[in-house]
C-alpha cells in the first residue's frame, strides 16, 4: 500500500497534536512525518508511532526540502495566508483547519459525512478547507434530516467548550477553577477569554460584526449553506461555557412539511459518525463527558415542537478538538487518498 508523507503545521497545538493520534488509531498509511511549528516550539519533540519527531521551524522554504504529499495546517488563519502557498507549490494539497480559505469560492469546504464529493475540486487551488468545529457536528445532522425531510430553517445555540480556544483556553479555565477553590479568583484577569470563564457563561465568541451578530456566529450561518449546497436559513447564537472538552448544540429545525420524531430519530441512527443516546427515562442524553476524546457526534433530545409540527428540537455533543477539527481533517484526507487511486 502506498504510503504519504505528512506535515502538520501547528503541531505542538492542542488541533496538531490531536491530529498525530488520530491518525496513529486510523492506521493511516503514513511515510515521512514532519512537525512544523513556530521558532519557539522548533527544537521540541512529538511522538508518533513510537518514535521521536523533532519539531521544524515553520518557514517557505521548508517545503522545498521535503516531499510532502499531505499537509495539515491548525496554526491559525495569518500562518495559513503566508504559509498555504509555499506548501502547495511544493506539491502538497494543503487541508485547512483555519478559517483563511473557507469561503473563497474556488475552495471546497468540506465535511466527509456531507459533501466527500467536493473534495475533487480541491484540484483548482491545491486546498480543501476544514469547516468551523461547532459547523461541523451541526451539518453531520443537517445533511440526513435535510435529505430526507427538506429544511427550511436552522436556529442554533452553541455551547463551546474552552478548548476551543485552544490549549490557552482550556488552561485559563483550569487556572481559574484553581483559583476559585482557593479562594482567589478575583485576582485572577481574564486574558484569553473577554470574561472570567469558571462559574460564568459568555454570549461572546470571535469579534462582534456590523449586523451585531459574532464572527463565530456567521461562520455557521455561510458554512453551512456552503456545506449543504443548500439556501437554508440559519440563525446561530454562540457562547462559551466552562466546560474543558466539546461542545454541545441546542438546535430548532424548521421543515417544509410536517416530520414525525421518531423517523426523524431512525434517520440520524443510520447517520455516518453518529451516534443518537435518546433515553430520557433513564436519563440518558448527549453530555461533554460522553462525547470528549471520541470521533463521533452525539444527538438526543430529539422531539417535535409542542405547537408546530413540522418543527424539530435535538441537542448534540462533539468533542471540538478530534470532531470538529483534527477527526474531520484525516476523515477528508483518507477521502482525498481514495481519488489517487
Amino acid at each position: 500500500m502506498r504510503k504519504f508523507n505528512i506535515a502538520v503545521v501547528g503541531a505542538t497545538g492542542a488541533v496538531g497534536e490531536e491530529i498525530f493520534k488520530v491518525l496513529e488509531e486510523f492506521n493511516f498509511p503514513v511515510g515521512e512525518v514532519l512537525p512544523l511549528a513556530s521558532s519557539k516550539s522548533a527544537g521540541t519533540s512529538i511522538e508518533f508511532m513510537g518514535k521521536n519527531h523533532i519539531v521544524k521551524e515553520l518557514t517557505n522554504e521548508v517545503w522545498d526540502e521535503h516531499e510532502i504529499d499531505i499537509a495539515f495546517f491548525s496554526a491559525g488563519g495569518s500562518v495559513s495566508e503566508k504559509f498555504v502557498p509555499a506548501a502547495v507549490a511544493s506539491g502538497a494539497v494543503v487541508i485547512d483547519n483555519t478559517s483563511h480559505f473557507r469561503m473563497q469560492e474556488n475552495v471546497p469546504l468540506v465535511v466527509p459525512e456531507c459533501n466527500p464529493q467536493d473534495i475533487a475540486l480541491y484540484k483548482q487551488t491545491g486546498i480543501i478547507a476544514n469547516p468551523n468545529c461547532s459547523t461541523i457536528q451541526m451539518v453531520q445532522l443537517l445533511k440526513p434530516l435535510d435529505d430526507a425531510f427538506n429544511i427550511e430553517r436552522v436556529d442554533v445555540s452553541t455551547y463551546q467548550a474552552a478548548s476551543g480556544a485552544g490549549k490557552e483556553g482550556m488552561e485559563e479555565l483550569v487556572h481559574q477553577m484553581q483559583q476559585f477553590f482557593a479562594f482567589k479568583l478575583d485576582e485572577c484577569e481574564p486574558k484569553v477569554f473577554a470574561h472570567q470563564l469558571a462559574l460564568n457563561v459568555i454570549p461572546h465568541i470571535d469579534v462582534f460584526l456590523d449586523n451585531d451578530y459574532t464572527k463565530e456566529e456567521m461562520k455557521m450561518v455561510n458554512e453551512t449553506r456552503k456545506i449543504l449546497h443548500r439556501d437554508i436559513e440559519v440563525s446561530a447564537t454562540c457562547v462559551r461555557v466552562p466546560v474543558l472538552r466539546s461542545h454541545s448544540e441546542a438546535i430548532t429545525i424548521s421543515f417544509k412539511n410536517a416530520v414525525d420524531a421518531q423517523k426523524a430519530r431512525e434517520v440520524l441512527a443510520k447517520a455516518p459518525s453518529v451516534v443518537v443516546v435518546d433515553d430520557p427515562a433513564k436519563k440518558q442524553y448527549p453530555m461533554p463527558i460522553i462525547s470528549s476524546d471520541t470521533n463521533e457526534t452525539y444527538v438526543g433530545r430529539i422531539r417535535r415542537d409542542v405547537y408546530r409540527d413540522n418543527v424539530l428540537h435535538i441537542w448534540c455533543c462533539a468533542d471540538q478538538i478530534r470532531v470538529g477539527a483534527a477527526t474531520n481533517a484525516v476523515r477528508i484526507a483518507q477521502k482525498w487518498i481514495k481519488l489517487q487511486d
